[in-house]
């Protein structure tokens, strides 16, 4: 039993201004019923007691630590820059704010 027609296919493919062949329609009508049955079936299994899951293995925290590491000299740093002022980068005003 066909879930998914050629015409829903370029329905939804117009809505999204996908241009396609009647070719790449039927194609694609084909295989997305092919994935709507394999839902169907794998909706048919029996889940009762089993957890809802986003991962199949336990995850854990595998950030490090924030550690203050060495870090770059500022005057050292805004001595190289094309304009500074009050201790931090100066820019050009892009926003049109005053």
């Amino acid at each position: 039993m066909s879930t998914i027609s050629p015409e829903e296919v370029a329905r939804i493919a117009g809505q999204a201004h996908i241009a396609l062949t009647d070719a790449e329609v039927d194609h694609l009508a084909k295989d997305l019923d092919s994935l709507a049955e394999w839902v169907e079936k794998i909706s048919e299994a029996d889940t009762d007691g089993v957890p809802a899951t986003s991962h199949p293995l336990p995850l854990t925290n595998v950030w490090r630590e924030d550690v203050v590491g060495k870090t770059l000299d500022r005057e050292e740093v805004l001595a190289q820059a094309p304009a500074a002022e009050d201790g931090m980068f100066q820019v050009p005003q892009i926003l049109g704010e005053e």
